[in-house]
């Protein structure tokens, strides 16, 4: 094949390769137009939604608590370990454990683990629902299967996700201290000192405000995958994976955009 037959088929499959995401953006706006629209008794929702924060909300606080104090101790550790210029006070190392946790680690590396724990579970049971037909005899009932099965999700995760946020941010800024104490690396009181220097309220709004649209991104991307998954339980572990890759892309989308939004 010569160069021009290969420039041809390049661009071929760019062409195919973009019209196939904006059909798939398409029928993911699509799909939340289902969600959003014509919902079931009030009453059924506030049990689904209670259902759904302790399966998908407490059931993480586990392993954001882990690996956040984790995180916290970390970096904590690596800036005094690096931090040896005498003219640096060492309370620095308390503010940039602070700032850290608030503005970047709490929100949305807590979202990008989330992804893989809560949007696989997500992808995998709506999938399941789908390749055994219980989708399908929602709609027969007359029931908004998508409405019913991803709305109580989607309001769950945004209410409950805040939370792990500010769990996360106050179990690492611990995770910093404690390292601080047992290890002699620096004076606690420093460290404290750190974590109450140039403190702005809006960072922690800024960190919610981002937890909340990840939360979101998480859930409906997720859902996405398992409402239109088709074929054998084979197909459902792929959604799955498809979902949690797509959810991580987006999030970071989001995160360069809601940071320039929001910071600038």
């Amino acid at each position: 094949m010569n160069c021009g037959g290969l420039l041809k088929h390049g661009r071929r499959n760019r062409i195919a390769m973009l019209s196939k995401l904006f059909a798939l953006v398409g029928q993911y706006f699509i799909l939340m137009g289902k969600v959003f629209s014509r919902p079931e008794k009030f009453s059924i929702y506030r049990r689904r939604v209670v259902y759904e924060m302790e399966a998908l909300g407490f059931n993480s606080i586990g392993l954001t608590a882990i690996i956040s104090v984790f995180i916290g101790a970390v970096i904590t550790l690596q800036m005094s370990i690096n931090l040896e210029s005498p003219f640096i006070p060492k309370y620095i190392i308390g503010y940039a454990t602070r700032e850290t946790m608030i503005l970047e680690f709490s929100s949305t590396v807590v979202a990008l683990i989330l992804a893989g724990k809560v949007g696989s579970n997500i992808a995998s049971e709506i999938g399941t629902m789908r390749i055994t037909e219980q989708i399908d005899a929602l709609e027969i009932m007359g029931v908004n299967s998508a409405s019913y099965l991803i709305l109580p999700k989607i309001v769950a995760t945004v209410l409950f996700f805040p939370f792990l946020t500010i769990l996360s941010i106050l179990i690492g800024i611990a995770g910093g201290w404690l390292i601080a104490l047992f290890t002699g690396i620096m004076i606690p009181d420093d460290y404290i000192t750190g974590l109450l220097y140039d403190f702005r309220v809006y960072s922690i709004v800024y960190s919610l405000i981002k937890t909340c649209f990840f939360a979101f991104i998480i859930t409906s991307v997720s859902a996405f995958y398992g409402y239109y998954a088709k074929g054998n339980s084979l197909e459902v572990g792929k959604a799955s994976t498809r979902a949690v890759v797509a959810s991580s892309i987006v999030i970071m989308i989001f995160n360069l955009i809601l940071t320039q939004i929001l910071l600038t």
